[in-house]
């Protein structure tokens, strides 16, 4: 059996949180994983990291630089806000760990880009937590879709509508930045949407906007069309300043058409719909996938694999800018008015800052 490999967690508080209490401690219990440190800005969060992780104050640290500094890891987990996350990576590279944050990669694609390079120039391993593909219900739909039970795939359309317009409801951050449901809501569903397609992006139109009820600096609403690879359209909804929480985190809706049947999600429930014309359609429920572990603890483990040589995490870095590239272009495009061609939008990035 490989020993476990050593951790310095980066934020504690918030998500963070979640990290100490749902997600490393079953890594933990099965000796994949020890905790080597952790850091916040705020001593105050460090009370639950130690409950939860074992550890003593003297683990604890107030910088990430101190932390990295002093301790010795095979890994960092990056869990502070995005416009935080390139520093972080930098950091983790100058002491030689590989690398475990959340998404999305960075807040802007020109800071993707250099974090792409920078990570694959050091020969370290970097994946991304895009935990929302592999919650039960989004992977039981995949599966489905992917079987050939259905025929092929026409288009998708994703629902994620939420009554979070009070300032703070979504985290006070999410509040302050530009374009939050993009960056911060629809970077899950875009990842998604390339997961149940197939393929990647080919084009991406969108529109963004904040009603005068929301109480956000940025855009939180947003309407979009994609193109993707094989010939599959999609079309998203997104909104987090509705009157209603109709499909809010974890209970998105999503429809596949698909040449022999409609297959939906809808509030985690996964069914079939079939029906000539005229009829009621027919509705067969499809059980959920049954798996050890889901979201982020199972991408943690992943991850922590594929560090001990198997294979490769599904949403590592080399995957990931593929999303960040929708993400980003999509932003473009509600920012001008105007469609934007995904692949060119990536190369003119890349070729921005050379290898």
């Amino acid at each position: 059996m490989t020993r476990p490999l050593r951790f310095i967690q980066i934020g504690t508080g918030g998500f963070g949180g979640y990290w100490c209490a749902s997600v490393m401690p079953r890594l933990l219990a099965l000796g994949k994983a020890e905790v080597a440190a952790v850091a916040d800005v705020n001593p105050e969060n460090f009370a639950a990291a130690m409950a939860h992780y074992g550890i003593g104050p003297n683990q604890c640290y107030t910088t990430a630089e101190a932390a990295c500094a002093r301790t010795r890891a095979d890994f960092v987990i990056i869990v502070v806000p995005p416009a935080h996350h390139e520093a972080m990576v930098d950091l983790a590279l100058a002491h030689g760990m590989h690398i475990l944050s959340e998404k999305p990669i960075a807040d802007t694609m020109a800071a993707c880009v250099r974090i792409y390079r920078n990570v694959r120039a050091a020969g370290v391993k970097m994946g991304v937590t895009m935990s929302h593909r592999f919650d039960q219900d989004k992977q039981t739909l995949q599966r489905l879709i992917h079987s050939g039970e259905l025929g092929r795939l026409n288009y998708l359309i994703c629902r994620f509508t939420h009554n979070c317009r009070a300032f703070g409801s979504w985290g006070d951050f999410r509040h302050r930045i530009a374009d939050p449901l993009l960056i911060e809501g629809a970077v899950h569903h875009f990842d998604i949407v390339r997961a149940l397609a197939g393929g990647n992006a080919h084009t991406v139109y969108a529109r963004s906007w904040n009603p005068p009820w929301g109480e956000y600096a940025g855009d939180s609403t947003a309407l979009a069309t994609m193109e993707m690879e094989h010939g599959v359209h999609a079309c998203y909804e997104g909104a987090k300043a509705n009157a209603s929480t109709m499909n809010g985190w974890t209970n998105e809706y999503f429809r596949a058409d698909c040449e022999h049947g409609t297959a939906v999600l809808d509030r985690r429930r996964v069914s079939v719909l079939r029906g000539g014309a005229w009829e009621t359609p027919a509705v067969e429920d499809i059980p959920l996938l049954d798996e050890p572990a889901w979201m982020n603890p199972r991408l943690a483990e992943e991850f922590i694999d594929w560090l001990n040589g198997g294979p490769p995490m599904a949403t590592r870095l080399e995957d990931n800018i593929q999303c960040a590239a929708l993400l980003f272009a999509a932003i473009e495009s509600a920012h001008t008015g105007q469609p934007v061609d995904v692949p060119a939008f990536l190369r003119r990035h890349l070729d921005a800052i050379p290898a």
